[in-house]
This record gives structure tokens, C-alpha cells and sequence, in this order.
């Protein structure tokens, strides 16, 4: 039986490279205006081999960006032990959860909740586990969850460890990319619903793949040659996309998850959360994320741009966030 998320305030960073290392996780998690603290993408025993040449970002003119990272640098234990130092450092109770993003084969992921479910137990700590199941970064390797295929042996994976684990399995959800029609939405849809009890909540949505932007390579002339504004693994400076541009999109994406869960004949799937991310930038940003379903908001490109000051921006400390 999955356990309901809570995350007060409802705001949050999303997983990204500003949530790399353990100052950022530090600074994120001593901000009054964070409900939640969501570490970088990792994998359960090395690291993503980054390569600065053809990992990169950049801010586009509309309050956009664009991506071509893969995974953390860090593995699993690094963020483990992180995690661990920042709550154990403040000599007070853990005032909010940490969410850590993985991701791998099913079976890599099984391990990693394996170990994150069986550490946060001995510790004592209140963690949730994120898997990311939907960077369009990784050369032949599409996101997992654009399929009802790519989906289940994960989903089989958790439940089989639900059942067998010794303690009582973390509180598990999925990152989903950005779903452009209805087939999509159903393919999600009947997986979960094969495997009720297993998700808490569903985190909508991550980048949208196959994007490109040019830039004049003599700045702010208009003049000179169009140039890719990033490079990529694939030579093309193709990427993902983030921020304003996708925020109509993560919006629709959030309104039709949420509304498909409610309609589960599963009591455990309509108690599933909706996290929503996907273009929030102020605090209107965020009041149409919750409008349309989301139970707690994502922020991440208009992190990278302002920092963590930006949590601040959406959510007055003293203020109730509705």
C-alpha cells in the first residue's frame, strides 16, 4: 500500500543540475519558502560520465532553456550521505522530506528504493524516491515512460520489492515527459492502474525532447552565421526544453493526469499526488499548476536563472500558499 506525500509549502525544485551538489541541496533545504528538496538525477552505484563539450544549458530570450544534460555526476551514496550530513548538521528534527531522483534499468532502480527504503529506516529520515523515466537526453535510449511496455517492468519491480522488503518501502513516484495526445495519457494510465498501491504520486512533466534553437554567433547583431546555442551528444545541439515555452503544455499534462487518477476505479490511485512542473516562474505560475490539479509545484528553470531566491518570490514567508 503506497503512503500519501505531503509537502508544505507545496513548492519545490524540480530535479535538476542546480540541485547537483551538497551546497545546493543545503541551500534548498534551509529555505523557508521549500516544501520539499529534490536532488539531481542519479544512478545507484557510478556516476553519469558529464561531459561539459556536449552536456550543457542555455537560457533562451522568453524565459525558456534548453538542455542537453544527462544524469548526476554523483552516484546514489553521494547523495545518501548528503542528505544524511544537511539534517544531521542542523541539530533540529528534519523540518521538510527530501525527494531523491534516480533512475536505470528496472532492476537498477529496484535496487536503488531497495537501499534508499532500508537507509532511510535505520536513520529514521522522512525521504521519498523520484524515478525519472523521462529524459529525451540519453542516445538510444528513449524514455521509459512513453509506453505502457517501457512502464511495467519498473512498476513490477516496486511491487515485487514491496512485498518482499523488510521494512516499509518509501514512498515511490515517476517522472513523466510531456505527453502531446490522448494514447499517451492511456498508456500511463494502464499501468498504473495494473499496479495499485505501488505509486504515490506522479511528477508532470520534464523537458520536452527533439527541441533546437540558433543563435547569431556575432551576439546581440542579428548578423553572422546561425549557429546551434548548445551542443549535444548527437552533433545536432538538439535538446530538451524547459520553462515558459512548455508551461501550457505541463499544464494540460497535469489536468488530464490528475483527472484520469481521479476516475481509477483504485482508491490507492486516487489518493496518487500530482506534482507539477513545467514553466513556473511566479507566483501566477504557480497558481495555475495548483488550478489544474497539482498538489505541490515544481520549479527548476526559473531556479537555474535566479536561484534559490526564487522560492522566496513565489511564496512569501508568512503567507499561506493555496
Amino acid at each position: 500500500m503506497s503512503s500519501r506525500i505531503t509537502i508544505s509549502p507545496p513548492l519545490l525544485n524540480t530535479s535538476t543540475p542546480w540541485a547537483t551538489t551538497r551546497s545546493d541541496l543545503q541551500a534548498l533545504y534551509d529555505s523557508q519558502s521549500t516544501g520539499a528538496v529534490t536532488t539531481r538525477t542519479s544512478f545507484p552505484v557510478t556516476g553519469f560520465q558529464d561531459d561539459p563539450s556536449i552536456h550543457q544549458h542555455a537560457f533562451l530570450p522568453n524565459s525558456s532553456s534548453l538542455n542537453t544534460y544527462g544524469y548526476s555526476p554523483h552516484p546514489l551514496p553521494y547523495y545518501l550521505s548528503s542528505i544524511e550530513s544537511i539534517i544531521v548538521s542542523s541539530d533540529l528534527p528534519q523540518i521538510k522530506p527530501f525527494i531523491i531522483s534516480t533512475t536505470g534499468t528496472s532492476a537498477e532502480v529496484t535496487s536503488s528504493v531497495s537501499t534508499i527504503s532500508t537507509w532511510a529506516h535505520g536513520k529514521g529520515l522522512k525521504v521519498y524516491v523520484e524515478i525519472n523515466l523521462s529524459c529525451p537526453n540519453i542516445p538510444d535510449k528513449p524514455p521509459p515512460a512513453y509506453s505502457s511496455s517501457g512502464l511495467k517492468p519498473y512498476l513490477q519491480g516496486l511491487s515485487d520489492l514491496q512485498r518482499s522488503l523488510d521494512v516499509t518501502m518509501v514512498p515511490v513516484g515517476i517522472k513523466t515527459p510531456p505527453y502531446t495526445h490522448r494514447n499517451q495519457f492511456d498508456e500511463l494510465i494502464s499501468a498504473v492502474e495494473e499496479f495499485p498501491g505501488v505509486l504515490s504520486f506522479i511528477t508532470a512533466t520534464n523537458t520536452l525532447g527533439n527541441s533546437l534553437f540558433y543563435e547569431f554567433d556575432i551576439p546581440n547583431t542579428g548578423e553572422g552565421e546561425l549557429t546551434p546555442i548548445i551542443t549535444s551528444a548527437s552533433g545536432t545541439g538538439v535538446g530538451g526544453l524547459a520553462g515558459e515555452s512548455i508551461h501550457p503544455l505541463s499544464l494540460g499534462n497535469v489536468f488530464t493526469i490528475r483527472s484520469m487518477l481521479d476516475k481509477s476505479a483504485h482508491e490507492e490511485i486516487r489518493d496518487m499526488v500530482v506534482i507539477g512542473a513545467g514553466g513556473v516562474s511566479d507566483r501566477a505560475g504557480y497558481k495555475r499548476m495548483r488550478k489544474a490539479g497539482a498538489a505541490a509545484v515544481g520549479v527548476g528553470t526559473a531556479f537555474g536563472r535566479e536561484g534559490v531566491e526564487i522560492f522566496g518570490k513565489i511564496h512569501s514567508v508568512g503567507a499561506e500558499l493555496i
